[in-house]
């Protein structure tokens, strides 16, 4: 992972220790069939929260899980079966979040200065949704107390650093096979957005980002936008999510495409309670058809390449 933080032999020391306090932080499901170049990452649908998370906030189990993209793992379960290799955190989002910058901290949140290296300006800081939440998805503030540097950095070792190394190496194994990749991020959305100028708006059942065509090729995102309205989902491209950190991050067209996915919750859960309703069974089986297709899709790529 690239960032400003110096480098020094103590790293491997200091994330194998944080990674004995934060066991199993990662899950990585190898593909079952013919292998594919696909990937499947799914960020946010994390649901393991440690006792001394719960402990040190001031919001119910409930309210904590507002901004998980939750069960997107289990709706996306199939990928491995249509050769793709799955890669989920098991933490949620709320406790560290994988889909940013390694170190996106908002200063008035700790009780100690922070190093240097931290980025404290971007967005999604002032948000409130840096690499350490300050916040939920519905903007209720998490935390009693300040927190310290070392809880930061410990939850970033034993983290957000295995989750990363496990998506680079997947990545890298399918290039090794294929010489490219092509990595699907999974996310959910909430039915309804609120935009910063007051305006409310339903979501599409599927919204697809590419970063404005810079992830991915004009092409990829086509064919994943036709093959969801062939399912019977409508769609948007880029409105109102364009992608995040992986997006960016991952992609270097054409060997590797990035494209990320965020389905409405309301297809399959219940968003007050945080709870499949009966409609989860059939868009997971849509969904992986939605990867069967995306699978073959990626497969002819090398076909075309070598013609």
């Amino acid at each position: 992972m690239n960032d400003d933080r110096p480098q020094h032999d103590e790293t491997g020391a200091k994330t194998a220790a944080a990674e004995a306090v934060f066991p199993d932080p990662v899950s990585t499901v190898a593909p079952g069939g013919e292998a594919a170049p696909l990937v499947l990452a799914s960020p946010h649908s994390g649901r393991d929260y440690p006792a001394c998370f719960r402990a040190s906030s001031r919001l119910s189990a409930l309210d904590l899980r507002r901004s998980e993209d939750a069960f997107v793992d289990l709706l996306i379960a199939d990928a491995p079966a249509h050769g793709a290799w799955m890669v989920h955190a098991r933490y949620p989002r709320a406790f560290c979040d994988v889909n940013r910058e390694p170190y996106e901290l908002d200063p008035a949140m700790f009780a100690d200065p922070l190093p240097d290296y931290v980025n404290t300006a971007s967005l999604r800081v002032a948000n409130g949704l840096g690499t350490i939440a300050r916040i939920v998805a519905d903007g209720a503030e998490i935390y009693r107390r300040p927190l310290t540097f070392a809880e930061a950095e410990a939850r970033i070792e034993g983290i957000y650093r295995p989750y990363h190394a496990a998506l680079s190496a997947a990545i890298g194994r399918v290039l090794a096979r294929w010489g490219h990749c092509i990595l699907l991020d999974c996310h959910s959305m909430p039915a309804v957005v609120h935009y910063g100028d007051g305006e409310r708006a339903e979501n599409a059942d599927m919204v697809i980002g590419d970063r404005y065509g810079s992830s991915c090729t004009r092409d990829l995102s086509d064919f994943a936008e036709m093959s969801l309205r062939r399912l019977g989902f409508s769609t948007a491209r880029n409105r109102p999510y364009a992608g995040g950190f992986t997006t960016c991050y991952y992609s270097r067209p054409p060997q590797v495409q990035v494209l990320q996915v965020e389905i409405n919750r309301r297809l399959y859960m219940d968003e007050g309670r945080i709870a499949p309703h009966e409609g989860f069974d059939d868009i997971r089986r849509c969904l992986g058809r939605f990867i069967a297709a995306l699978s073959d899709y990626a497969c002819q790529q090398r076909s075309r390449a070598a013609e």
